[in-house]
């Protein structure tokens, strides 16, 4: 896992290295309900790539929880994500600000965890 700067609002965990059993380990420190759901994912993406003769559905496993994890291990981050999420799925108001600021964490997670 890489170093990450510490502060009063620093990260849960460092940033875990960008493999199946690293990223695994980070969702179980951080968002442990979640572990199942990657495990499918996981499953899934290798039964792809295994048909397809492809790594393709690989990387899109480890971006996605890669994202995932740089999110999540960041509590104010995550909240804030599930409270635009909820605003969107609720269609009380112009989603367009919320898709905006959600797309900006999104960017922001896929940078920190090198995948930009």
């Amino acid at each position: 896992m890489s170093a990450q700067p510490d502060g009063p609002y620093g990260p849960l965990i460092p940033m875990p290295e960008l493999t199946p059993d690293a990223l695994r380990a980070a969702v179980a420190k951080i968002a442990p309900s979640r572990v199942p759901e990657l495990t499918r994912h996981l499953f899934e993406a290798t039964t792809n790539a295994q048909q397809t003769q492809s790594i393709a559905p690989l990387r899109t496993f480890v971006h996605s929880w890669a994202v995932f994890v740089a999110i999540e291990r960041h509590p104010q981050r995550a909240a804030r994500m599930r409270e635009l999420e909820h605003f969107i799925h609720d269609g009380d108001g112009d989603p367009m600000d919320a898709m905006a600021e959600i797309r900006q964490i999104w960017e922001a997670a896929e940078a920190e965890a090198g995948l930009r």
